[in-house]
């Protein structure tokens, strides 16, 4: 065995049992859960909202709302033809239609894990973001959300709120400067 092996097995032997998140019960706040406290936050965040009965409507409104796309990928439709694609083989991405499993109207994040978006770029390389979500799967709060969610199954999950944005020092936001130059929300079930 060599001297990295012994490290990692020791390493291994030592790991704490796993335990139980702490409960947040207690710690919701008066945030209400309603699609439009989710729309209000999302829209100050540089997003928009769009709402849907079904996702055989998302074609239409991309062609009417984006006319320039030329390569969307919809997760669900053609994933398998990438899957196991070199990652950057997505780079012209120009839009990604993702599922998303929790919306959060206190700060309009959306839950997204490796289980529904299995190549872990997706949702960051490309130029515009699209994520369908249930009207029945907005929470108030993140504490409800952790609650939710408890310990992914997957190995990858993240929130994601608004379109990449930052500010330099002169306070000067740029929309898309590191991701998604913008993100739209579809909401099922209106």
């Amino acid at each position: 065995m060599s001297s990295r092996d012994q490290i990692l097995a020791a390493i291994r032997q030592q790991q704490p049992e796993a335990s139980p998140l702490p409960s947040l019960e207690g710690l919701s706040g008066a945030m209400p859960g309603t699609l439009e406290a989710y729309r209000k936050v999302l829209e100050a965040l540089g997003g928009s909202l769009a709402e849907i009965k079904d996702e055989s409507e998302i074609p239409a409104y991309l062609a009417t709302h984006y006319p320039h796309l030329q390569r969307v990928i919809t997760i669900g439709q053609e994933q398998r033809a990438w899957i196991n694609e070199d990652p950057h083989l997505l780079a012209d991405v120009d839009m990604a239609v993702v599922p998303g499993q929790w919306g959060i109207a206190e700060n309009g994040a959306i839950w997204v894990s490796e289980e529904q978006v299995p190549v872990r770029v997706l949702p960051f390389i490309c130029q515009h973001l699209a994520i369908v979500l249930s009207k029945n799967n907005i929470l108030p709060t993140m504490h409800e959300a952790y609650e939710k969610i408890g310990g992914p199954l997957s190995g990858f999950g993240v929130f994601i709120a608004g379109p990449s944005k930052t500010a330099d020092i002169e306070q000067s936001l740029v929309l898309g400067a590191h991701g998604a130059k913008s993100l739209v929300v579809f909401i099922t079930g209106a």
